[in-house]
């Protein structure tokens, strides 16, 4: 019998939030997509939401949030109370959930208001008078984004918040309140307000910057919290004072202004939510009814504190809840890019009392069981892209810009095929084991090899080097992309956990000795080379990665995800670093998240990283590249040159017959479209 580490043991220790004993420390934070009552549909119990958190509670979770339901459905313009058939559903499903010893709150929002993530769709609806009347029964976007006061959207300029009445406020309080009383009936443990937290609606009453009111929800704090004090004071009138309530809370908003975020480390003045106001302000909540703070920093303008990408340092939310609990009685949980180990020592201190992760569950929802069972190699990691699980993107005159498929399936996961897809995603064992030929160690192949293997198949790895990983080693030797280098590590760990056969370098010019096998294609892509002068003085990106060295000054070409995580990197190094970029924005593509690409490029308006915007290069030259804006000539002078202009499919033979192509062989895409189109393929064969 294997014995966990001793580190994780203050994780395993029991606490209560109210009367309610939580058998241990660890909670699943809310994930939009991952709800129990539908998400942006038609409300309705939620069978694909419930099975993943079924799964989370049987692996050792101990409070459990699904996805936040908002109270009035932005989709329909639904009342969450109103449906009883599927209470009635809830109320035959929890049994099966208490049996495992978890409790479950269920998270009720009361909205997005200025955050709501408008898409080029919206726009049109809202602009075009003619369709915002025909599209108010399924998208009343001027009732679905009313805010505190005025204010401009996040995501788009042409679509405005306008200020709630106090009919309206009202009418969201008696909302919460009979949608709690429902969930009460049918079993649920508790609820979670969603939230003083990340610039969502009730936060933006809260916030000086957006709230201008002058009635009796604007002005003095106790104004500015009074929706949120008034929620769960009519929340316990209906549900009795037993009935736990606990609130979503940012403990510092981190923001300059709106669409203006503050960097760890940053100087700046404070426009939403300081510590000293945090500080006054918890205890009014407290005071008013509230039995739990779940917390982290942040706010849509500042979002890569509530969503921290790889960039981030780890537990970067820790100090401020640690701060805030020592100015209430009741508990706190932490959240964001949080190490267990790290939390654990903090809950042994008495500083925290619960531990919030999210995204690890997306990744692999049977990683807190690992930990029992000390495999944590065997925890398939989270490398915190975004691509999967919360891929709402912007950039310079373009809203969210998001596939429609994404937006209405949030909570999916880059890395795990299987998370929330499990209708299409799902082990099925063959009838006719067949040895399957894979070209290619990279991450599809490694992929493709897994699964099949897991079916019952026999797959034979050929690798053209020594190691396994392809492009995803330089990928992920980036000093801060130790999740990544964790990824590949339990890529290559599965490989020899299923003793996969693999031969090492071993390249395979054509498929003529194969004939009778099918055949997976997985060789990846090759660089793009522009037909420029001097253009191959440059140093390609993943020469750059695997090692060649560079000089002081160095200008990167491409602005895209890749070019900026090298400019990041080099500027990290110490070196002075241009980037240049045809586009009018960095990182100007689907599939990177906002809090992803904002934090690149105001980490590099900040630290003064020189970025040429609109611009095209010209000649490379010894000491110096020659690029063109605005129809003028731009000498940048420099040591290297990296060119990151993005790459070309390599495949060795056209699909076709047996031949299937995965990875980027078969189109360029991301670590996403790698892993589920490998495993896609995998189940076909």
């Amino acid at each position: 019998m294997t014995i966990m580490n001793k580190d994780y043991e203050p994780l395993f220790t029991p606490w209560k939030i109210g009367n309610l004993e939580i058998k241990n420390r660890f909670v699943l934070t809310s994930m939009g997509g991952t709800n129990l009552l539908g998400w942006m549909e038609n409300n309705h119990f939620d069978k694909a939401g419930a099975e993943f958190i079924l799964q989370v509670a049987q692996n050792n979770c101990g409070l459990v949030l699904p996805g936040c339901q908002p109270v009035y459905n932005p989709m329909f313009g639904q009342w969450l109370y109103k449906n009883d058939r599927m209470y009635e559903d809830l109320k035959k499903w929890m049994p099966e959930f208490h049996k495992t010893g978890a409790k479950l709150f269920i998270q009720l929002t009361a909205g997005f208001g200025r955050s709501f993530t408008v898409s080029k769709m919206m726009e049109m609806l809202y602009t075009n008078k003619i369709l915002r009347f025909i599209s108010k029964p399924f998208m009343d976007l001027d009732k679905i984004t009313a805010s505190a006061s005025a204010s401009p959207n996040r995501w788009s300029d042409k679509v405005p918040s306008r200020e709630m009445t106090k009919a309206e406020i009202q009418e969201f309080i008696d909302a919460f309140a009979k949608t709690a009383k429902k969930l009460q009936y049918a079993g649920v443990d508790g609820v979670e307000i969603h939230a003083v937290h990340e610039g969502y609606l009730l936060d933006q009453f809260t916030l000086k910057y957006v709230n201008k009111r002058t009635d009796e929800y604007g002005g003095s704090l106790e104004n500015r919290y009074r929706f949120a004090a008034e929620i769960v004071k009519a929340i316990k009138k209906e549900c009795g004072k037993d009935f736990p309530v606990s609130l979503r809370y940012s403990v510092v908003s981190k923001t300059k202004g709106f669409r203006q975020g503050a960097l760890p480390g940053e100087e700046y003045e404070e426009v939403g939510r300081d510590m000293e106001e945090s500080i006054e302000a918890v205890k009014f909540l407290e005071d008013a009814g509230y039995d739990m703070l779940n917390c982290d920093n942040g706010t849509y303008d500042a979002w890569y504190w509530a969503h921290p990408p790889i960039y981030m340092p780890e537990n970067c939310n820790l100090s401020y809840v640690e701060e805030i609990r020592k100015h209430c009685d009741i508990p706190v949980v932490a959240a964001g890019r949080l190490d267990p180990k790290t939390a654990a020592k903090s809950i042994a201190e008495g500083k925290i009392d619960g531990a919030g992760f999210a995204r690890q569950f997306l990744a692999d929802n049977t990683w807190i069981t690992k930990l029992m069972e000390n495999r944590e190699d065997d925890i398939r990691p989270c490398i915190l892209c975004h691509n999967g699980c919360f891929n709402m993107c912007h950039y310079e005159g373009v809203p969210n810009d998001q596939a429609l498929s994404d937006s209405l399936h949030l909570a999916r996961c880059a890395v795990n095929a299987e998370t929330m897809q499990t209708d299409k995603h799902y082990i099925r064992k063959t009838n006719n084991p067949k040895d399957v030929i894979i070209i290619g160690g990279g991450i599809g192949g490694m992929e493709t090899a897994r699964v099949l293997k897991l079916r019952g198949h026999n797959p034979i790895i050929y690798e053209a080097t020594d190691k396994l990983g392809g492009t995803f080693i330089p990928a992920s030797s980036e000093s801060y992309k130790g999740k990544l280098r964790d990824l590949l590590k339990w890529y290559r760990k599965q490989m020899e956990d299923l003793k996969i056969d693999i031969r090492f370098n071993t390249r395979i010019e054509n498929l003529d000795e194969f004939n009778d096998k099918d055949i997976v294609v997985a060789t990846g892509s090759i660089p793009r080379r522009l037909n420029l002068p001097g253009f191959e003085k440059t140093i390609e990106a993943c020469d750059y990665l695997n090692g060649t060295p560079v000089g002081e000054r160095v200008v990167v070409v491409g602005g895209g995800l890749t070019g900026s995580e090298i400019a990041y990197e080099l500027a990290l190094q110490g070196k002075k670093v241009a980037i240049v970029e045809m586009k009018n924005d960095l990182i100007a593509q689907t599939g990177v998240c906002l809090a992803n690409s904002s934090y690149l490029r105001e980490w590099f308006a900040l630290n003064k990283v020189d970025v040429y915007l609109n611009t095209g290069l010209k000649e490379v030259k010894d000491n110096e590249v020659i690029c063109t804006r605005n129809n003028e000539e731009i000498s940048i002078p420099c040591d290297s040159v990296i060119s990151s202009v993005g790459y070309i499919p390599s495949p060795l033979v056209k699909e076709g017959g047996k031949a299937k192509l995965v990875g980027d062989c078969n189109g360029v895409g991301n670590l996403r479209t790698v892993i589920w189109k490998a495993y896609e393929t995998a189940m076909k064969i």
